[in-house]
């Protein structure tokens, strides 16, 4: 760490974001909180892939939980997605107000308790309630890490980190995935439940320890001293000088005149925006959570095992790993809007191909392009809000968008088991999806560009190179 004596370097003064590393100690306190993140992140993806994972078991032995119809399941798969919608939108209206750091402690401690009483449950009841409860510190963590992220990473950067740490979501499911086929004959769901509790006693931790508080939002909330005491000893530049977006309230109170949160979001520059954007969202977790609840069922049905099924779901989040993060790359030199748009279409040309009998090998590319055109298109979404909203809203926007987002994620679950309980065919159901990614594609398309939020932080590169001046030390 850098020594905060006078001697030490410390970031000048900048009218914009930083577009590079500003110096050795910024690139590893930045690599600190997106490791953290992702790995936060990682049990997002664990939690939301692991009940597919044992829906199968569940379905087939109602010692374990109860009786389970296809439809009762698929509204157990919807119940931890309102609890992450609720959460999600408890941390927009306080995330920008108490800070991103107290944000992500309480949520990786309440998601983490949540996950080990799931594995104690014993019907079919208290299994749904704990995954809704389990769902709002899950909720809470996604609509933060974007935040986080935006406001530590220099401008350059933020899409392609913004996709490592969303692609904790794939990652997880990976996880869950290869820990199913490997454990489930051994600990049982119980047991894939437990594991999701390990970040209470390992990630907490070092979150501690290594998380330090955004000096940007500090700086918004008129709090410069202790802005300037982080930026010094994390080597994170931040515009001492800018005027904060909320003045220093004296006694807790708010300044009155200034908008923050949810407030910026339905201002007349960002109401429709704010609308398409969820909108954008909303098809691209409504495609993840179906297609991550019932893959493994339909290609049971499709005369697979259940190896070989879970084997598909793995593919699928592979897929959304390795093409997220060339996607992610390609939105940091061309901006997001086209490559959102690019991957929805992917999205909607493999899922047909899934309806053509394909050979072995082909269906498995198919799978994996489908996992890159939905799971992958969602983490750009974040990515893309995150950068889209000022300092004041920026929690506010992608926890709009985590909230609205989690209605379709209800939904996909739900249109999954309604599909199946009616004895719909699979290529059915993948032409629904089909059309919802064409769907979120248009949406896409319709979202205004705006390159003047936190001095051109969400331009173009082309944009910000013509505004931007080198970010430079000084002694």
């Amino acid at each position: 760490m850098n020594d905060p004596s006078p001697t030490a370097q410390t970031p000048a003064p900048m009218t914009t974001a930083p577009t590079t590393w500003a110096g050795p100690e910024h690139r590893r306190s930045v690599l600190w909180i997106v490791t953290l993140a992702a790995i936060a992140i990682v049990f997002d993806g664990y939690d939301l892939v692991v009940y597919g994972t044992v829906l199968p078991t569940l379905l087939d032995d109602p010692t374990q939980l109860g009786q389970l119809s296809a439809g009762t399941a698929g509204a157990l798969g919807s119940y931890a997605l309102i609890g992450v919608m609720i959460g999600a939108f408890i941390a927009g209206t306080f995330g920008d107000r108490v800070g991103r750091r107290r944000m992500m402690l309480m949520n990786i401690v309440w998601f983490s308790i949540g996950m080990g009483a799931t594995a104690l449950a014993t019907d079919i009841v208290t299994f749904g309630l704990l995954r809704c409860l389990t769902g709002i510190g899950i909720g809470g963590l996604v609509a933060t890490v974007g935040a986080l992220v935006a406001e530590f990473a220099p401008t350059s950067k933020r899409n392609l980190f913004n996709a490592i740490v969303y692609s904790g979501v794939p990652l997880g499911g990976v996880v869950a995935a290869v820990l199913a086929l490997l454990l489930a004959d051994h600990i049982g769901w119980r047991g894939l439940f437990w594991i999701g509790a390990l970040p209470l006693v390992t990630l907490l931790p070092l979150a501690l320890l290594k998380m330090p508080e955004s000096p940007r939002w500090l700086v918004s909330r008129g709090r410069i001293d202790e802005a300037r005491a982080i930026s010094t000893r994390t080597g994170i530049p931040v515009d001492l000088t800018a005027a904060p977006t909320v003045a220093a309230p004296p006694m807790g109170t708010e300044t009155p005149t200034e908008r923050v949160g949810f407030a910026v979001l339905v201002s007349r520059r960002y109401a429709m925006p704010t609308l398409l954007l969820g909108l954008m969202s909303f098809a691209g977790l409504l495609l993840t959570y179906g297609l991550n609840t019932w893959l493994p069922q339909i290609m049971r049905s499709a005369g697979f095992n259940a190896k070989g099924s879970l084997s598909f779901l793995l593919v699928l989040n592979g897929g959304a790993i390795v093409g997220g993060l060339i996607a992610a790359r390609l939105a940091d030199r061309r901006g997001p809007q086209r490559i959102v748009a690019t991957s929805f279409c992917l999205a909607t040309f493999a899922l047909i191909c899934l309806t053509l009998g394909l050979p072995l090998p082909v269906l498995l590319a198919a799978v994996a392009v489908a996992g890159t055109g939905t799971i992958g298109t969602q983490v750009l979404i974040y990515g893309y809000v995150s950068n889209y909203y000022p300092t004041s809203a920026r929690a506010a926007g992608v926890a709009w968008c985590a909230g609205f987002g989690r209605l379709g994620g209800i939904v996909g679950p739900v249109i999954g088991g309604l599909l199946i309980g009616a004895g719909i065919s699979s290529n059915a159901a993948f032409y629904i999806f089909a059309g919802i990614a064409l769907a979120g594609a248009a949406a896409t398309m319709l979202v205004p560009r705006n390159e003047t939020v936190d001095d051109t932080e969400s331009a173009t590169p082309q944009a910000r190179a013509e505004v931007e001046p080198p970010t430079t030390l000084v002694d």
